[in-house]
């Protein structure tokens, strides 16, 4: 678990990078100024919302970077780069709240009755279709298990039954997730 300040810490790199790239800056975590558990290799989600709706969210799933350079380069992604979106105006940025979810470990599902609404994200993979859908998703949705599996399906373009098939890989994780709009910060 991260302390308040880590999340600060991490919440107010995804801010800076988005707001330097809009500035036509780049902006460079430098990890020597960073807590040390934030120095440690994780991956992470960068969500934006603007009042209330989804306005990006691209992340890593694997521990490929230090965690505040993945939450940088995933607040980026998320703000310019998600192809469900237009880029990010400087005008929508004083709108936006971020929130993080950082990566816990990935686990196979060998029976879907172990996958806990609330607590576990999904990855779900078919032949060449992967989707993935964070924990937060389905609890914001009010779904249950099985619509969180078909959902699932659907995010990877399969059919909302493919979560049966034989060939059909699940994966469960957690992941803590915090925001801007958290009172506990």
């Amino acid at each position: 678990m991260l302390t308040p300040q880590q999340r600060r810490q991490l919440l107010r790199i995804a801010r800076d990078t988005i707001t330097a790239a809009l500035e036509g800056q780049r902006y460079a975590v430098d990890l020597a100024s960073v807590d040390e558990d934030l120095q440690r290799p994780a991956g992470a989600f960068v969500t934006l919302e603007k009042h209330g709706d989804l306005r990006g969210c691209i992340g890593s799933i694997e521990p490929v970077a230090p965690l505040a350079q993945a939450v940088s380069s995933s607040a980026m992604s998320a703000a310019f780069r998600d192809p469900r979106f237009r880029p990010v105006r400087a005008d929508e940025l004083p709108q936006l709240d971020i929130e993080i979810s950082v990566m816990g470990p990935i686990e196979r599902v060998n029976d879907v009755n172990t996958i806990e609404v609330g607590r576990d994200g999904l990855i779900l993979s078919r032949g060449s279709r992967a989707g993935l859908l964070l924990p937060q998703v389905a609890t914001e949705y009010g779904w249950d298990r099985d619509t969180f599996l078909r959902q699932t399906c659907l995010k990877a373009g399969l059919p909302p039954d493919a979560w049966r098939a034989a060939d059909c890989r699940i994966e469960k994780f957690s992941a803590e997730v915090f925001g801007e709009q958290d009172t506990a910060l």
